[in-house]
């Protein structure tokens, strides 16, 4: 199996776990109870400003340990101090080193809409996700079929959550339209090889129609990445090594948010 294989094969563990834990019926009553979610789509929609969805991320699979101690909610809030548009949460146990619990600290701790970054591929999830204080959530194209992601959309929808939609490729870009996806994120790591590079999110913008918000992931390093791919026709950017890797992740986003100027 490969990298995103083995994630995905570990998580259908965790999930019949939790489901035994906290039965459906009662995950959907907490989503359901839960305060209302603030605008993700919004957020990122400001033209005024570079949109950085900031990420809250210890390890990876990649790079092993990143900042395998940091304080989610210190690292959120440092984040929006700094002028993330909104922030990501990696709740992803084994390989990432979260925990749901993070990501609720996190969207305790700021003003700014939170995404949940996980392997999410069940109704079940989406429940949780709101339950837990998401704002938004991931879906991955990759590991559902269209049919899926499109129920996993409507039922996002239902609890007032914009879902992002992550790609990587032309068929998964074609899924994600039929789907219905109105946010629209091009992974540029494979999530199979991990290889990473901001040519692919270059490569596939063409084939984004401006109906969709246009986000772009994973290896943005530079103010000049930004402007790249902001001319291109990005309208948001999701970082998290590249931030969480320096001694003060807010002051490295602030100077990343020096990019797309004039």
């Amino acid at each position: 199996m490969d990298v995103l294989e083995r994630i995905v094969a570990a998580k259908r563990q965790d999930l019949a776990r939790e489901k035994e834990r906290l039965p459906p019926r009662r995950i959907i009553e907490l989503a359901s109870g839960a305060p209302p979610p603030q605008d993700f789509a919004a957020a990122l929609r400001r033209r005024d400003r570079v949109n950085i969805i900031a990420e809250v991320k210890r390890a990876s699979p990649s790079r092993g340990g990143i900042r395998e101690a940091a304080d989610p909610a210190e690292v959120a809030r440092s984040y929006a101090r700094a002028g993330a548009a909104a922030i990501s949460v990696l709740t992803e146990a084994r390989f990432f080193l979260g925990a749901p619990e993070h990501l609720t600290a996190a969207r305790e701790s700021v003003p700014v809409p939170v995404l949940r970054k996980d392997f999410l591929f069940d109704e079940y999830q989406v429940y949780q996700s709101r339950a837990l204080g998401a704002d938004s959530l991931l879906l991955i194209a990759r590991i559902v079929g269209a049919k899926e992601l499109a129920t996993l959309i409507g039922v996002a929808r239902s609890l007032h959550m914009e879902p992002l939609v992550e790609v990587h490729g032309e068929e998964e870009v074609d899924l994600a339209l039929q789907a219905g996806a109105a946010v629209i994120g091009v992974n540029n790591r494979d999530l199979g090889t991990l290889a990473v590079s901001i040519e692919n999110s270059l490569r596939l913008i063409p084939r984004l129609p401006d109906s969709v918000l246009r986000v772009s992931e994973s290896g943005i390093e530079t103010r000049s990445d930004i402007a790249r791919l902001r001319g291109a026709g990005f309208d948001a950017f999701l970082v998290g090594e590249r931030l969480m890797r320096e001694d003060d992740p807010g002051a490295a986003l602030r100077e990343l948010l020096g990019a797309g100027e004039a």
